[in-house]
């Protein structure tokens, strides 16, 4: 099992939720308003006046074998708006309950 990060401008939401739903992944935890900057492109997510726009977060736990099609699928939505930003990290899950 692998969990994946995302961390997403708001304007990402529905299409993500909608995404992983195709994509057999049911479970997930989302964030709806958490502020950021890019490490290396994008605008930052302050939520203040010279920065309006926030941004969401959200975590997944999936199979190993999913892992890839999700990755592309998040990947396909940032190369048609990268200004918005978007990135997803894997971390390997250990145990669960």
């Amino acid at each position: 099992m692998k969990a994946i990060f995302i961390a997403f401008d708001q304007a990402y939401y529905e299409r993500i939720i909608e995404m992983l739903g195709k994509n057999g992944c049911r479970g997930f935890t989302a964030w709806q308003e958490v502020k950021g900057r890019g490490s290396r492109t994008g605008e930052p997510h302050y939520g203040t006046h010279a920065w309006p726009s926030m941004a969401s977060a959200m975590l997944t736990v999936v199979e190993d074998g999913r892992v890839k099609t999700i990755l592309d699928a998040l990947h396909s939505m940032d190369l048609e708006t990268p200004k918005l930003g978007l990135r997803a990290f894997v971390l390997p899950i250990e145990q669960m309950i």
